[in-house]
């Protein structure tokens, strides 16, 4: 059996994510004693043994649909986002004046193709609104993206909110960055299952357990409780144009 929290695991929230899946273990009755780290998501997201993680949603669309469980959407209580959604925060350093029109000139640096907040939803929010950027940086990661924009590799980046959020709280990152614009919401990292799994059980489990969570533990990750948003709510976020997609082609 499986269980892995790697969206939101950074080093100060390890033993807190620790702690909430031993909550949600003990109310289910079953699943693995730890939290699995330094797998491969595809390889966990696509695994029969697989009793409770979590995926972003592009990856759900596009290609975990079908093939995994919706359990339900953590409520992150982020600002400008309805319960269970969240939204990309564009950034640039805080010493560039420049508004979201000009840095589209620059370099955009995005954690990976399949992220909805890192790629999907700046895309298309800059589709709309600006214009696609000039040249990419793909860096593998959220903080990475902040860090190559924070160096000046690269000109502007989209962060997820909740990452943007635990940077500005864990970091010297929020001291060197300033937000330009933001993205429209879109529901939030879902939680997922194996199909095969009860999931009524195991999201009763996932509420039960965040009810039980120290106040402390719900503070550091940021839980509200958990929302039931419906698979086709997933399915009809936007992708990005071809004409975005040309620009990953080396």
């Amino acid at each position: 059996m499986i269980a892995m929290l790697g969206m939101y695991d950074m080093p100060a929230l390890q033993s807190a994510n620790d702690r909430f899946w031993s909550l949600i273990r003990g109310h289910l009755g079953f699943g693995p004693m730890h939290l699995t780290r330094d797998v491969d998501f595809w390889d966990v997201w696509h695994s029969p043994d697989l009793v409770f993680s979590q995926t972003c949603g592009m990856p759900y669309r596009t290609r975990l649909h079908g093939k995994v469980q919706l359990i339900g959407t953590p409520d992150y209580g982020l600002a400008g986002c309805p319960a269970g959604f969240y939204r990309s925060i564009i950034v640039a350093r805080k010493d560039d004046t420049r508004g979201l029109d000009q840095l589209a000139n620059g370099t955009f640096a995005f954690n990976e193709a399949l992220s909805q907040s890192g790629w999907a939803a700046p895309m298309v929010h800059l589709s709309r609104h600006s214009r696609l950027p000039s040249a990419v940086l793909e860096t593998g990661g959220h903080a990475l993206s902040a860090t190559a924009v924070k160096d000046g590799r690269a000109d502007y980046a989209a962060l997820d909110a909740l990452t943007w959020e635990l940077l500005k709280e864990h970091s010297s990152l929020g001291d060197e960055l300033r937000e330009v614009a933001a993205t429209d919401p879109s529901p939030a990292l879902p939680y997922i299952t194996a199909n095969g799994q009860d999931v009524p059980e195991v999201a009763l489990a996932v509420r039960a357990a965040i009810n039980d969570l120290s106040s402390a533990d719900r503070k550091l990750l940021h839980l509200r409780g958990l929302v039931a948003i419906p698979v086709e709510h997933y399915l009809a976020v936007p992708n990005p144009s071809s004409k975005a997609a040309v620009l990953l082609d080396p």
